[in-house]
């Protein structure tokens, strides 16, 4: 969801407590349904544990790339995932910019496919999917790393329907009367907040560099252009 103050243009915006950050992803009716009962993401087979999956703290990118979760039936169902903060941090601290010299180096080598978090700055949106102009994270998990990524949910939860009650109530709302505070305390869009990082963090990011590469232009649609299996946007 859109902030009430203008956003940083690289920053990372999420629902969060003391102990963990909620991060999205939509999968097929299969996994969601055993994750949810068994409070364990990989509880399906159908769940790969080598391929990448792409996850996103921002509900409102969920949303816009998943259609509501109307899209396609490997999108069907939401997960809010319930992450510990070191989980999510350590991803982080292992990750490399899609679009930055440490990948394009790796590609040049051959290594490309080996990098096992990657990081992608995409357009933010608000809900009713008009594009913002700063930017939302995507963070990408494959390998072994996607064990540590699993190990460190601590809850799943199915917001399929609030995706698409909010998609009713905006259908509805076809003047645009309804504001983000109503929406919120309607429960269908989370409270989402600046989740800091320290200044090491920020570097591997990139995040304190976004101005001079928005200044220069620089533009990249991200994770709507990439192909990587356990986002099932993507083909397997």
């Amino acid at each position: 969801m859109e902030p009430s103050t203008k956003a940083a243009y690289r920053q990372i915006r999420a629902n969060y407590n003391d102990e963990t950050i909620t991060v999205y992803q939509a999968y097929s009716e299969g996994i969601a349904t055993a994750a949810v009962k068994h409070q364990k993401l990989n509880a399906s087979p159908a769940f790969s544990m080598t391929r990448m999956t792409w996850i996103k703290p921002s509900w409102a990118w969920m949303l816009y790339r998943s259609g509501y979760s109307y899209k396609d039936n490997r999108q069907a169902h939401i997960l809010a995932l319930e992450l510990k903060h070191e989980t999510f941090k350590n991803l982080l601290r292992k990750a490399v910019l899609s679009h930055g010299p440490e990948m394009e180096q790796a590609k040049e080598e051959g290594r490309g496919k080996g990098v096992s978090v990657r990081v992608q700055w995409d357009p933010e949106r608000d809900v009713r999917m008009n594009k913002l102009e700063y930017r939302s994270i995507q963070i990408g998990v494959s390998g072994a790393l996607v064990k540590e990524f699993v190990d460190g949910i601590v809850g799943v939860e199915d917001v399929t329907e609030r995706a698409r009650e909010l998609k009713k109530v905006l259908d509805e709302d076809g003047e645009g009367n309804i504001g983000l505070q109503e929406l919120v305390t309607r429960g269908l869009v989370p409270v989402e907040r600046e989740f800091e990082l320290d200044e090491k963090l920020r570097e591997v990011l990139g995040m304190n560099f976004a101005g001079a590469e928005k200044r220069a232009g620089a533009s990249h649609s991200g994770a709507e252009g990439y192909n990587n299996s356990n986002d099932p946007a993507s083909k397997t």
